[in-house]
């Protein structure tokens, strides 16, 4: 095998065809580059260039290992600035999705600043529907999403907690419920509990829609939903209720569903969620800029 500084010496004197200065642009002595390319021809068994005074030229046997490994060099050398560009963060697009409107705005924010800080990266904001928010994120197709937390999954890196907001009881219109000033969390007993699609992690499924009240009272489980909107309106027609965040009050206004405040739930949290072996230095950057906006509106 060819060790990378033979390589490179011996590709570069192919293209210079001149010792000295191939030296000049690899940065090494004249002899370093002419004992290089001599313990190289050892190793082959026969020279790859003809020396005289005047001229350097390649060998037949220097012009086909030149042929045969230069686009292999180019290659290698092309996917490591690639990679360099992936760690650093210094060109390409960052893919972030996000689950509802509120969720929406608060990633333009985020997008803003991040450019004013990182021009030369792209940002390519994605809705998501609940379904589709994980299996987006472990395939590649977003770098980071928009998520309510907890998150407990090993490839899957949580950041810190950007908004919390109150916890609310969606409910049909017509439900007892939406006449209460408040419910409480073992009030869930007494009513059925749409469920989260199975796409999700169970610590997050287990927060919003848990099998038992505080008491130890047991939760009728309702059918699940792939969407937000899809929720509302198994709600609205009286399939269950589900605790949402307080911002559903604004962007989700229906005449077929009530929100009521919950008295005894901890907020629901939203932060950023992006792979484990996905966590670029471009990455950081979006996730340090959502953090600084939300701190500067506080």
């Amino acid at each position: 095998m060819l060790e990378r500084h033979e390589l490179e010496a011996f590709l570069t004197v192919a293209e210079e065809l001149h010792f000295g200065r191939s030296a000049e642009r690899l940065r090494v002595s004249t002899s370093r580059i002419s004992q290089t390319i001599a313990k190289l021809e050892r190793r082959i068994g026969v020279p790859l260039f003809n020396r005289t005074s005047r001229r350097v030229r390649l060998t037949a046997v220097g012009q086909q290992l030149y042929e045969e490994t230069r686009p292999a060099w180019d290659q290698i050398g092309a996917a490591l600035l690639r990679a360099i560009d992936t760690g650093r963060g210094l060109t390409g697009t960052l893919r972030v999705a996000f689950v509802g409107a509120a969720g929406g705005q608060l990633l333009v924010g985020a997008t803003e600043l991040f450019r004013q800080r990182r021009p030369d990266c792209e940002v390519r904001l994605r809705e998501a529907q609940m379904v589709d928010l994980m299996p987006w994120l472990r395939s590649g197709e977003v770098d980071l999403a928009l998520g309510t937390f907890p998150i407990h999954e090993s490839d899957i890196v949580t950041g810190p907690v950007l908004v919390s907001e109150a916890r609310m009881l969606a409910v049909p219109a017509q439900h007892p419920f939406a006449r209460r000033a408040s419910v409480s969390l073992d009030d869930l007993a007494r009513v059925k509990l749409l469920q989260l699609p199975d796409t999700l992690p169970d610590s997050l499924r287990d927060d919003r829609t848990p099998r038992t009240t505080p008491a130890g009272r047991p939760i009728e489980p309702g059918p699940s939903a792939s969407t937000f909107n899809e929720m509302l309106t198994l709600i609205g027609a009286g399939h269950g209720v589900f605790p949402v965040g307080a911002q559903a009050r604004r962007y989700y206004a229906r005449p077929d569903v009530a929100y009521v405040p919950f008295s005894d739930a901890q907020p629901l949290r939203w932060g950023l969620l992006w792979r484990a072996e996905g966590a670029t230095a471009r990455v950081h950057a979006f996730a340090e800029a959502a953090h600084d906006l939300v701190r500067a509106r506080t």
